[in-house]
């Protein structure tokens, strides 16, 4: 027995995350090994059965399946296995076998678990989640930097009409009451004129000194903004003094806060809002990379990061449509703008080319087509100019086909799903991902969309062909434990971190919601949606949602490391750019992936 446990400490020395355990950890970690034996062809364990501990190959090879009998990995000595289902519910994620004569060690789920609980080098390697993406931003600021503006003070003897004619004036939420020699005496805001004085019926003319909050706690220039948020949520305040000797220097407010937070992509928004010529606006777009940058090294999740990006490039639409009816008159009948691809999605990242349609109202003539053609042309090329180039496949405004009232959208839904031909199956595909930009005939849009989905989701055969193409998008898996990497041209030995990335995530999600008649479009909202109506189960939503926002942080990573060091933002990801724990996050997030795209491609299969 002891010849084992030291053989067990010698192999254990060598394999990561077990290589970081203190000497007494790990030789009590070794004695909990159990060591197990299987011939060639047998059985380790079997999906969805409960799984004793998380297996550990010391010798030979085991083959990886999933639960529709899908090859998923081939795992060789040190490679872990098992540790999904333990995470997860106790049952097998995955079936595996022994593709030789293999011998493992297995560590009793109890033991697994407390490593996990104990040691943090444990938990990030076998957790997939990179944690909640808490932004770092206000929390490692200095208090000096996150003041918005020079401190608005009175004295005891202002008034509290007077006080509250400052605020109103200057637009603040509260003032600061100081002394002669600027020393912080307390506080006022509008709650307390709302609350002591209306609520009260005190007159016009009380002393701010009889309503303020004397002595209020208050913070140096010094510290940091988690010592603010700490503050402010231990306390339940919404404003915050800031002094400095004792003066008064400034007012920190929850409000300020939150415009921190978002100031780059509030600022551009409002700087595109503002701009009068395509010039003007092309100079904001230019900074957006920069923004791509700031969000990443924020700590910002990837739904944040694209959203903000998203809503950029949906306030440039809008303004190029006012610049548009301006130069061109207003229009002849309602008119709706929509966007579909990845700015449909909201999940535009610094790499993005345009998608966009027009839905006219049905009484638009044929006079009438030449001011859309026009409207068109002046929105798409103001995009281009902005950065968002033209679609190479001219799924755009400005192609006459995607330019139609009403009635004719509706025969192009009709005629996809009754005839799903290959091509109805890619138009089907970026179609369904509409959104809603600009103009004012939303009301159409919404009855299309009822409609379609409805004939979608009865449309079995429709549904059966737009899965067996959303599945021609692989993860890039490689069998033993390596990735599948492009072998030529100027990505070799990278990955498409989109389109074998983070494409066949939106795939899945975009199935489910014809299957369940879903109206989100946005991907994460899409699987959160089929969890709740039952399209997918709990756990397969929560294990496709944490693969995806793996993928896509490590795409938006990866594209941030590319802007820093002055080149353009692709999609392409070297793995030996990785480190090991990185690789081994990513590798299982593709192994979700394809688990999931083995589940509905025999869901499909059963249906035919």
């Amino acid at each position: 027995m002891e010849t084992d446990r030291e053989a067990h400490i010698a192999f254990l020395e060598t394999v990561h995350p077990y290589d970081t355990l203190p000497r007494e950890e790990l030789e009590t970690v070794a004695s909990a090994f159990r060591r197990m034996e299987f011939r060639p062809g047998s059985l380790i364990y079997v999906y969805q059965t409960p799984i004793g501990g998380l297996y550990l190959v010391k010798q030979g090879a085991v083959e990886i399946t999933d639960g529709n009998g899908g090859l998923v990995s081939l795992l060789g000595p040190r490679n872990s296995f098992g540790e999904r289902g333990i995470l997860r519910d106790g049952l097998a994620a995955t079936q595996a076998k022994a593709s030789e004569q293999t011998i493992c060690l297995v560590l009793p789920t109890p033991t697994f678990k407390r490593l996990i609980e104990t040691y943090p080098a444990f938990e990030r390697f076998f957790n997939r989640k990179r944690g909640e993406k808490v932004s770092t931003d206000i929390a490692t600021q200095k208090v000096a930097d996150l003041v918005a503006r020079k401190p608005l003070a009175c004295t005891p003897e202002t008034t509290v009409l007077t006080a509250a004619r400052m605020m109103r004036d200057a637009h603040v939420s509260s003032l600061g009451v100081v002394d002669p020699g600027e020393r912080l005496l307390g506080i006022v805001t509008q709650r307390d004129l709302s609350n002591k004085v209306l609520a009260d019926g005190l007159p016009t003319g009380t002393a701010v000194a009889a309503v303020m909050t004397a002595g209020p706690v208050s913070l140096p220039p010094t510290a940091l903004g988690s010592d603010i948020l700490h503050i402010m949520l231990e306390r339940r305040i919404g404003h915050l003094p800031i002094t400095e000797d004792g003066r008064f220097v400034g007012m920190i407010t929850q409000t300020d806060l939150t415009r921190f937070q978002a100031v780059s992509s509030a600022m551009l928004i409002r700087d595109v809002v503002s701009a009068e010529t395509l010039s003007e606006m092309t100079a904001v777009t230019e900074r957006i990379p920069q923004l791509l940058v700031q969000l990443v090294g924020g700590h910002h999740g990837p739904d944040v990061v694209t959203r903000l990006i998203t809503d950029i490039a949906d306030a440039v639409t809008r303004r190029l449509l006012v610049m548009a009816e301006r130069q061109l008159g207003p229009p002849p009948v309602p008119y709706l703008w929509l966007a579909c691809g990845s700015q449909g999605r909201q999940e535009q990242s610094s790499v993005s080319d345009q998608d966009n349609c027009l839905i006219l109202d049905d009484r638009v003539t044929a006079a009438d087509m030449a001011y859309f053609r026009a409207l068109a042309k002046i929105v798409c090329d103001g995009l281009h100019a902005c950065g968002y180039a033209h679609c190479p496949g001219e799924m755009m405004a400005t192609n006459p086909r995607w330019c139609q009232p009403l009635r004719v959208w509706r025969d192009y839904f009709a005629g996809w799903i009754s005839r799903p031909d290959p091509e109805a199956q890619m138009l089907a595909s970026v179609m369904f991902d509409l959104r809603p930009i600009g103009g004012g005939g939303i009301a159409m849009f919404e009855d299309l969309r009822a409609e379609t989905l409805a004939m979608a989701a009865q449309n079995s055969v429709f549904v059966m062909h737009m899965t067996a193409a959303a599945l021609k998008h692989a993860p890039p898996l490689g069998l033993i434990r390596s990735f599948a990497t492009i072998r030529s041209g100027e990505h070799r030995n990278h990955i498409d971190m989109k389109m074998n990335g983070v494409v066949p995530v939106v795939d899945l999600a975009r199935i489910y919601a014809l299957q369940g008649r879903l109206l989100p479009t946005n991907t994460r909202a899409r699987l959160k949606a089929a969890e709740e109506a039952g399209v997918v189960s709990a756990a397969g939503a929560r294990d496709l949602i944490e693969a995806y926002d793996l993928i896509a942080t490590m795409r938006l990573e990866n594209q941030a490391v590319l802007i820093k060091a002055g080149r353009a933002a692709d999609n392409f990801l070297a793995p030996s750019d990785l480190s090991d724990l990185e690789r081994s996050h990513l590798r299982d997030a593709f192994v979700v992936v394809r688990t999931m795209q083995s589940a509905i491609g025999h869901g499909r299969a059963a249906v035919s």
